[in-house]
């Protein structure tokens, strides 16, 4: 289980990172190889309908009278060379502007079929890509994915792959195998405790083997707790499942893109909560600490003590208090109820904010999942507080010293 649960989280981290909104959405390269994509496909299939090519064909009457207009200028401007005087007057005599304007349609109507052919819409086509591909290769307007791109290069050594795509699959993949081993062997252990809990019952009026039994199945509670507080507990995963809207008559779509996860266990959160400049949060972790891992921890011991101990260690005041009265003093089962409403508070705070990100309609649809769940280590730690109870009912009927 505890293996199970560290190999997990660090899938989930690895998936979260690679799949992280700002290298995907926010990632100025992701959107240049979408929009690359794009033009690769529109130039090379490049098709004008009627209605283009009567726009386009205006569109360079225009440029053609503005050239003739310019180039009328040029000729009318006073010169001050023999030269030009006799250039001017050549141009004025033998050239009929009026006449090259009456047929900048034609021309127009000329060019706008050059363009139109397979042949040179091909060449055409190179040309814009060439110089799209160079805009398209300077990676360093992306300062985030250049920087990011060694630890996904790291990602795609680590599990053998070359794309992200192949990543993503193989990471579902192995978390799904994880998730399934880990919640068999959950209720695996679950099972075991039922079953020691059902010894006592079967065995109940054999006193010799009391004390064998309750020394079992304070193991057993050292495991649930072990488990219990290793364990990931909690963990809050909000993200855009998909993206999608037109650009140039084409899809462009962005998939799994991560907001935030975190995954923790009750030790991961005091060792945040230590670990922080600020003593609020110091003095949190450490009363977590002491009240919800140690003093469990001793508890189980002063039983075991107390038992198995001569008597007068067995009357030890500490040992009693700890073994019988120290359970009102343990914040074991408020952890419980407090990750709960924190699990509730969380979920309908990411679904309420999540559904306002919910937008479908012809151009742009964006879903949004919030997989926030409670783990296994909840229902493995909830056990133990259940089962710590009535370890210590069992023992008050079964102690041969006095309890009072």
């Amino acid at each position: 289980m505890h293996q199970l649960s560290d190999q997990q989280e660090r899938i989930k981290e690895d998936y979260s990172d690679i799949n992280n909104i700002t290298y995907g959405l926010f990632s100025v390269q992701q959107w240049k190889d979408n929009v690359s994509k794009i033009v690769h496909h529109q130039v090379r299939n490049l098709k004008m309908t009627r209605k283009q090519k009567k726009i386009l064909q205006t569109e360079v009457q225009n440029v053609l009278l503005a050239l003739i207009d310019k180039a009328e200028a040029l000729v009318n401007k006073p010169k001050k060379t023999i030269s030009g005087k006799i250039q001017k007057f050549v141009i004025r005599n033998f050239v009929n502007a009026d006449s090259i304007r009456a047929q900048v349609p034609a021309f127009a109507k000329k060019i706008i079929a050059e363009v139109d052919n397979p042949t040179n819409k091909q060449q055409l086509s190179k040309m814009a890509m060439g110089e799209f591909n160079e805009l398209a290769n300077e990676e360093k307007l992306d300062s985030a994915f250049v920087s990011n791109g060694a630890s996904v290069r790291a990602l795609y050594k680590q599990y053998h792959v070359t794309s992200t795509d192949a990543l993503n699959k193989k990471l579902v993949q192995s978390l799904s195998n994880i998730r399934s081993k880990t919640y068999a062997y959950s209720f695996g252990m679950l099972a075991c405790v039922v079953i020691v809990l059902g010894f006592w019952w079967g065995l109940r009026k054999r006193r010799d083997l009391h004390t064998a039994l309750f020394v079992m199945s304070l193991l057993f509670a050292f495991i649930l707790l072990a488990v219990g507080l290793t364990a990931s507990m909690i963990e809050v995963d909000a993200r855009i499942r998909s993206l999608d809207f037109v650009l140039l008559g084409e899809h462009v779509v962005f998939k799994d893109q991560v907001l935030f996860f975190q995954s923790k266990s009750i030790m991961d959160v005091v060792h945040v909560l230590i670990s922080q400049p600020g003593i609020d949060s110091i003095l949190v972790g450490v009363l977590i600490l002491v009240f919800s891992i140690l003093f469990p921890v001793v508890k189980l011991s002063s039983t075991g003590i107390h038992l198995l101990g001569n008597k007068k260690l067995a009357e030890n005041k500490v040992i009693k208090y700890f073994a019988f009265q120290s359970g009102k003093w343990s914040m074991a089962d408020v952890i419980v109820i407090a990750i709960l409403m924190a699990y509730i508070g969380l979920n309908g705070l990411l679904e309420g904010q999540l559904r306002a990100l919910h937008i479908k309609n012809d151009s742009l649809t964006i879903l949004t999942t919030n997989n926030t769940a409670l783990q296994p280590g909840y229902i493995i730690f909830i056990s133990f507080v259940l089962y710590g109870l009535i370890l210590s009912t069992i023992l008050k009927f079964i102690t041969p010293h006095d309890v009072h």
